[in-house]
Formats: C-alpha cells, sequence, structure tokens
C-alpha cells in the first residue's frame, strides 16, 4: 500500500510540474459567418498576419464549414482564400469545376480533376460512383458539416508545400503525423498574403464559415476536453490518491478493530479459564473436603446410629451440592453452551431441581423460540450466578408456597424476573446470615455485565427480583 501511494504522489507531481507546449495561436475568428455570391470577398485578417516569398516557417489554417448550396446546385465554388493585395493565392473549399471539397489556385492539378490549378482532396468518406466502386474524392453535400485543417510550409522565392487534412482527428493524443493517409492531400501552391478572404460565387446559397483560426502548430487545434486536462487529471489523481489512503486507513482499522477482538476473546477465554478453576478449587475442593470429612465422622460414630445417620444426611447433601456445582461447570466448558437457548435451558433445569421434593412450586414462563444469539462466557456465568443467588435464597429464606421465574426476551436485551409468596423482608436492613452478602454480590455481578438489578421485598409480602441486561452488540 505505502509502495501504490508513492507512486501516485509521483504522477500527481509530474501532472503538477510537467512540462506542457502553450498555444501560440495566431489569429483567430469563431463566430460564424455566412457566405453568398461575395464576388472577390473582403479581408477578415485585418492585417494580423502576413508572409512573403521570403519566409520558410508553416503556418496552419483550420475553419469549419456548413454548405448551405448542394451538388444539385452547381456549378458555383466557395472558399477560404489568401489573398496578397488583390492577387488571389491558394484558396480552400470547393473549386468552379471540381464539385469535391479541393484546392483552386494551386501550382498543380489534381490527379482526378480535368482543370488546371484545381486539387480534389482525399476524404475517409470517398463518393461512390456505382456498385462497387468510389471516386477518390467527396462531393459536398448540404447539411454535413466538414472540418478542414491546411498547413503551408513555406519556401523562399519558391511555390509553398501544402499539406491538407479533410475532417481531420483533433482528439486528444492526435498530432499532423499520425493522421490517416486516407484523409491527408499534399500539393504546392503560391501562398502569400495579407489578407484572407471568405467567397462564394455560383449557384445556390452558399456557405456557412465557423471556427476559423491559425497558428503555428498542428497541435494548438487539438481539442482537449475537460476530462483531458491537466488540472482535472489533477484533481483525479489528487482524489484517488485520497482515497488509497483512505482505503488503507480502513483496511488497518478493521485489522487492528479483529486484532482488538481477538485479545479480548482471548482475555475472556483466560478469564473464564481462571473462573473454572477457582470453582473447582473452591466448589468442588470444599465439598469433597466435606464428604471427606463427613465420611470420617461416619466411620468414627459407627457405634452410634443417630449420629451416623445423621451424618449420612449432611453426606447426601454435601454429594447432592457436589454433582451440581460439577454440572454447572461441564455446562459452562462445554460446546455450544455460548448460546441464548442453552443458557435458558440451563436455568429452567436448575430452578426444577432447586424446588425438586420442596413445599413450594417452582412456575415457569419462558419465550418458546429464543433468537440465535451468542453470550460471551463472563456474561453467561454473571447470569446464571444472579438466577442461582435469588433462586437458593427464595428456597433457604423466604417460606414461600409459589415461586414464578420469567424470562422475556427483546430484540436488544434480556429480562429475567423472580417473584415468590413468601414471608419476605426488609431490603435495607436485612441481617439474615449470608443474606446481605449474597444481595451485594447479586448486584456486583449485575453492574460487572452493565446490567441493571432491582430487588423489591416487605414483610409479608414476597419478594421480586427482576433483571436487565442488554445483549451484546
Amino acid at each position: 500500500m505505502p509502495r501504490i501511494a508513492a507512486t501516485l504522489t509521483l504522477i500527481l507531481l509530474a501532472l503538477l510540474f510537467g512540462p506542457s507546449a502553450p498555444a501560440r495561436m495566431l489569429w483567430s475568428e469563431p463566430s460564424a459567418r455566412a457566405v453568398h455570391s461575395t464576388g472577390a470577398g473582403v479581408d477578415i485578417l485585418g492585417g494580423a498576419v502576413k508572409r512573403t516569398s521570403t519566409n520558410d516557417d508553416a503556418l496552419y489554417f483550420k475553419f469549419k464549414v456548413d454548405p448551405i448550396s448542394d451538388v444539385h446546385a452547381e456549378p458555383y465554388f466557395a472558399g477560404f482564400q489568401l489573398f496578397e493585395g488583390d492577387d488571389e493565392r491558394l484558396g480552400v473549399g470547393n473549386a468552379l469545376e471540381a464539385w469535391a471539397y479541393s484546392a483552386y489556385q494551386t501550382a498543380e492539378t489534381g490527379p482526378s480533376n480535368s482543370v488546371a490549378g484545381e486539387f480534389n482532396f482525399k476524404s475517409t468518406h470517398p463518393e461512390p460512383e456505382k456498385p462497387g466502386v468510389s471516386l477518390p474524392y467527396e462531393i459536398v453535400h448540404q447539411g454535413i458539416p466538414r472540418t478542414i485543417v491546411f498547413k503551408v510550409q513555406y519556401v523562399p522565392g519558391g511555390d509553398a508545400l501544402v499539406t491538407v487534412w479533410l475532417e481531420p482527428n483533433l482528439g486528444r493524443g492526435a498530432t499532423e503525423n499520425n493522421q490517416p493517409e486516407a484523409l491527408t492531400t499534399k500539393l504546392k501552391a503560391k501562398a502569400t498574403f495579407d489578407q484572407i478572404r471568405l467567397r462564394h460565387s455560383g449557384n445556390g446559397n452558399g456557405w456557412i464559415f465557423s471556427d476559423m483560426a491559425m497558428a503555428t502548430s498542428f497541435d494548438d487545434f487539438v481539442v482537449v476536453r475537460y476530462w483531458q486536462t491537466w488540472w482535472f487529471n489533477t484533481l483525479l489523481a489528487a482524489a484517488l490518491l485520497m482515497a488509497v489512503v483512505a482505503t488503507v486507513r480502513i483496511v488497518e482499522q478493521r485489522k487492528f478493530q479483529q486484532r482488538l477482538r481477538r485479545i479480548e476473546q482471548e482475555s475472556a477465554l483466560q478469564r473464564e479459564r481462571s473462573r473454572i478453576a477457582q470453582d473447582l478449587h473452591d466448589d468442588l475442593g470444599s465439598s469433597l473436603t466435606r464428604i471427606s470429612l463427613l465420611s470420617e465422622l461416619v466411620r468414627t460414630d459407627k457405634d452410634n446410629p443417630a449420629q451416623v445417620e445423621l451424618h449420612a444426611g449432611k453426606l447426601s447433601q454435601s454429594a447432592s451440592q457436589t454433582v451440581r456445582a460439577l454440572e454447572e461447570i461441564v455446562w459452562a466448558v462445554r460446546p455450544g453452551s455460548d448460546t441464548l437457548q442453552s443458557l435458558v435451558d440451563y436455568i429452567t433445569h436448575f430452578a426444577g431441581e432447586v424446588f425438586e421434593g420442596s413445599p413450594a412450586r417452582c412456575r415457569l414462563d419462558v419465550p418458546a423460540e429464543l433468537p440465535a444469539r451468542t453470550l460471551p462466557p463472563d456474561l453467561r456465568h454473571n447470569i446464571f450466578l444472579i438466577v442461582k443467588e435469588t433462586l437458593t435464597n427464595t428456597l433457604k429464606h423466604a417460606g414461600a408456597t409459589e415461586v414464578h421465574l420469567q424470562i422475556k426476551v427483546a430484540p436488544k436485551d434480556l429480562k429475567i424476573i423472580i417473584t415468590d409468596n413468601g414471608r419476605g423482608f426488609d431490603v435495607h436492613t436485612a441481617t439474615a446470615t449470608g443474606r446481605r452478602n449474597g444481595l451485594e454480590n447479586m448486584h456486583r455481578r449485575a453492574q460487572a455485565v452493565g446490567g441493571s438489578l432491582a430487588l423489591t421485598s416487605s414483610p409479608s409480602a414476597g419478594t421480586r427480583m427482576e433483571f436487565s441486561v442488554g445483549f451484546p452488540g
């Protein structure tokens, strides 16, 4: 990417500071002029430029014609003609007897002409004479405009060398050397001048001349569209460079975000591993230690049936707690447990186990269909522990006969509501053993996942826990 940006920068500098040939337009007349029956014509140059028999440079002329007269109105002639004083010199347009686009007052006669001093131009639109046979020139047709460019190379003391292009290519990159041979005509003529006259004589309605100019180079007539200009290319190159830079920046930002997400995932995985290791140490370790001690007490008090029965009950309770803790760990690490569906299924399974065999009846209100959502391990774990703490406290302290577990899923968040009809308590002055710590743990877990937890209760009025949390983006 940096290499591409550097290359585009060089292109931009070249466009800004690269050499360009300035145009040298000696004379121009862009407005249209209609000529009809002009006779000798009137000068339109006004002495702006002249050439004598001593000059040895080259001049380039251009004009556009829109014939109003047609071949059927002939004979007539029309032309863009050089004059030296009142002496006729080279004329370019349509010779009187030629009928085609041609020159007159030339020093030689064209190969397809019968009148001396007339010279038909080559054309890429040759005139069909009969099926399969074309004439080597183009007849003038009304309503079909043509552009003519001709070059006059002056030879001191002799006839000038004239090159004529009928309907030449004047687009970007065009030069006099790359014009097709089929539209290039070369001849000789006397072309000294100090006037330019537009002429028409004979039948028909005349010609319209426009876009007339004289220059020192063919390149000065090349038409460069705005999208071919240096400033447009400069803007385009700058825009392209900015697009590349923006693309590089976006790609780098995406790579950074991907690396950040990967680091976050690895960090979350590491936290989950640490949590599982802590659970194994705290829950299973303490439970197994308790089972080991109770087993030792059973053996010690084997001669006292009452004590054995008491120890056996505690041993069974500890074994059940150990199995439940092991189930939680297995659920947490099992593939596929990171979904909303898995969390809801495990919560309902746990609720059923907790209240199995107890006086309280647990009613479940769970959506029949859940959206396919993936939950991070820490979010899933904290949600479950909040529900677990609430249900366990309800079983131990509420003395309820009915517990209602309700789960609501919205497009952007999850809400869990647990209510009971138990004895209730004063939330602000709760002093029961473990009750205050349990409530603080629940609020801390809710804050850790960006959720909110509301606990409402009063003596003899039951308890309501409402927890809500947004899904990760």
